[in-house]
């Protein structure tokens, strides 16, 4: 039985410094997980033959079964699951279509769910599991609404399901970083350079999300600033912060002005 880590969103952005950091730990196999084969080859061309590519459609039943069925055939012990794809687009609920909608509900809530529950049978005390949620998951969104519910569902389902699993000594993690400076980022909207508050590295969120799961945490959150917010949201009514969330959009062209 060899150990492996499961990552998906592999090919790019956080899920790529993912595949670096689980490199440094004695894994004989890194299974990488994303839709663009090309790039998963790439993957596999820079870091070596460690990465196994799995080219997969996570928003689909076939996606996850392919996974199921090399879980079966290969019967590793499976040290890391780190659930990272997702889809975050910013509009108004009606610049979304409706197959817009499903897939980002299939991605960022069904996917990591189904991945979990295949994968925990291959799990031992002391595996993990890490799930890349936001710390949009704190609050409601206006304009950013499906992602931020999307991404609290997320992390109530990692957080409930750390308290089952603990008796197993497998961990569950809810990684909740703010902005983090990927090319994933719109950098300019209607015209206007965006700023990020708080952002920080991939490198940082990575770092962090293994020691916090290391350590038996069932949360990771990267910075204080994102630690201040989330203390914040705690005390202040939901009404405030989403009038103030609706502050800052406001002068990139969403929504009336706040007064």
């Amino acid at each position: 039985m060899c150990d492996i880590a499961i990552i998906t969103g592999a090919t790019g952005g956080i899920g790529k410094v993912f595949v670096e950091y689980a490199l440094r730990y004695e894994l004989a196999e890194i299974w990488a997980i994303a839709r663009n084969g090309q790039r998963l080859s790439a993957l596999r061309e820079e870091y070596g033959e460690r990465i196994v590519p799995i080219p997969a459609d996570l928003s689909t039943l076939e996606g996850i079964e392919t996974v199921q069925a090399l879980l079966r055939e290969r019967k590793p012990l499976v040290k890391y699951l780190v659930n990272n794809a997702g889809i975050g687009k910013m509009g108004a609920y009606h610049e979304f279509s409706q197959e817009e909608i499903i897939r980002t509900i299939d991605v960022n809530c069904k996917a990591p769910v189904l991945l979990c529950h295949i994968c925990i049978p291959y799990m031992a005390s002391g595996s993990r599991i890490l799930n890349i949620a936001s710390a949009a998951a704190f609050q409601p969104n206006p304009y950013l609404n499906l992602y931020a519910a999307s991404k609290a569902f997320e992390r109530n389902y990692s957080r409930a399901l750390h308290v089952e699993l603990e008796g197993n000594g497998i961990t569950v993690t809810a990684v909740c970083p703010g902005w983090v400076d990927t090319g994933l980022l719109v950098r300019e909207i209607n015209g206007k350079p965006v700023r990020f508050p708080g952002m920080v590295t991939a490198e940082r969120v990575v770092k962090r999300a293994f020691y916090d799961a290391d350590r038996g945490r069932d949360m990771s959150i990267c910075s204080l600033y994102g630690r201040l917010q989330h203390l914040n949201v705690k005390w202040m009514p939901q009404r405030l912060t989403m009038k103030l969330w609706m502050r800052g959009i406001h002068a990139y062209g969403y929504g009336q002005p706040v007064k």
